[in-house]
């Protein structure tokens, strides 16, 4: 799916509150986003699955067929599997924050948020996509001082040479490779060690610390999101 930010951006808003919708879609225009909009999740995937937007602003808490429903289909179907999916959620659920992420979502915002957050949060996720088609598969993945050779098997921080186990090695080039996004737990072990294997969740705290302590002042780009995981900003 294309996604260049030089193009005006079709995004459809999954959304059963009209005042919700009505809001979303003023400020979205006025951002120059064309939108268009349904009110259950039934009608929501249908429309996806019709009109392939560039992203997709899902709520939750949907009658009938509700949000988490909504991005497992999308994610199960090779047509709408990697439309971009900003879930809106309600305090106090971050159990299907944790829920969502696991089936693919792209990113969440927690109702109320500001129209000023949701929509930085909007360019993010764009931003991250435009800059993946322009990159493509690299041998190289860069943040700042920060350097993964892949062919080599090398990481270096400035012209130093960094010293990371294999595991250390498999987490940082994920999380470079996905900058801005949140993983659960989970995501990031299956991610290092593999899907199957019996190691509990917490281990990842573990390769977190001492990839921080190697990265020194650095290591703050690895951000913990409270109740969910990890995401790693740029250095």
């Amino acid at each position: 799916m294309a996604a260049t930010m030089n193009k005006t951006h079709r995004i459809l808003i999954i959304e059963d509150e009209p005042d919700i919708t009505e809001v979303l879609k003023y400020n979205l225009e006025k951002h120059h986003y064309q939108t268009s909009s349904a009110g259950t999740g039934e009608a929501g995937l249908a429309a996806a699955r019709e009109t392939l937007p560039d992203l997709i602003l899902l709520d939750l808490m949907l009658p009938g067929m509700d949000g988490l429903q909504v991005c497992r289909k999308l994610r199960e179907d090779p047509r709408t599997r990697d439309l971009l999916v900003i879930m809106l959620t309600a305090k106090g659920t971050e159990a299907d924050v944790v829920v969502g992420l696991t089936l693919g979502a792209d990113d969440y915002v927690v109702k109320p948020f500001s129209t000023t957050e949701l929509m930085a949060r909007i360019k993010a996720v764009l931003r991250r996509v435009e800059h993946r088609e322009e990159e493509g598969e690299q041998d190289l993945l860069k943040s700042g001082p920060i350097v993964l050779d892949l062919s080599k098997h090398q990481a270096r921080l400035d012209d130093t040479i960094l010293e990371l186990t294999l595991s250390e090695f498999k987490l940082l080039s994920f999380l470079l490779r996905k900058k801005g996004r949140v993983f659960t737990r989970d995501q990031l072990l299956d991610a290092v060690v593999g899907p199957g294997v019996f190691v509990t969740a917490r281990n990842i705290d573990v390769h977190v610390a001492a990839l921080r302590k190697k990265l020194g002042k650095y290591g703050s780009c690895i951000v913990t999101v409270r109740g969910v995981g990890y995401r790693f900003e740029e250095a």
